[in-house]
């Protein structure tokens, strides 16, 4: 299902779910924001970590590579982070205006962005960690496994099931 197309789905859950679709919106928006709670806390408290990390005496001893890396670290984490919130924000602004077509096609980006950029910061985290503690080797293989297991993930395995599991 793609709630960027949804009359693909209409007739299935018309006839399957009996139900509008005003209340496959409905539903469709309450799961996103269940997926969005799950995300939320985690990148929030990983922004907040990474904010500290300057403040701390050996960040110091970081060579340029390192400082790099933390630093697109940081954005890719502050971008997700403003990503996954922007749901809450857009729904504020948009409640009570009947929107929520809109609202859930524009929510369904947000999560899709900010998943990517989370996916992004968990690789970047990786990378310093691994660089800070055990060199660059070891950062660059920490790095490409991370990225590499959330690829499969988050988007091999899903794509399998999309094809394997019957409607």
């Amino acid at each position: 299902m793609d709630v960027d197309h949804p009359e693909f789905d209409q007739s299935w859950d018309a006839a399957a779910r009996s139900e509008s679709e005003m209340q496959r919106l409905d539903r469709n928006w309450s799961s996103l924001l269940q997926e969005l709670r799950v995300t939320q806390t985690g990148v929030q408290l990983l922004t907040g970590f990474l904010l500290t990390l300057p403040f701390q005496a050996r960040f110091t001893t970081l060579d340029d590579g390192l400082h790099d890396a933390y630093l697109a670290t940081v954005v890719a984490s502050l971008g997700a982070t403003v990503l996954l919130v922007a749901p809450v924000g857009m729904h504020r602004m948009l409640f009570r205006r009947h929107k929520v077509a809109a609202l859930v096609s524009a929510a369904h980006r947000c999560a899709y962005a900010g998943l990517l950029l989370l996916g992004a910061a968990l690789t970047g985290v990786a990378v310093v960690v691994f660089g800070t503690v055990l060199g660059t080797r070891s950062a660059v293989v920490a790095g490409a496994v991370t990225g590499a297991a959330m690829l499969a993930a988050w988007v091999g395995y899903p794509l399998a099931m999309r094809h394997r599991t019957p409607q």
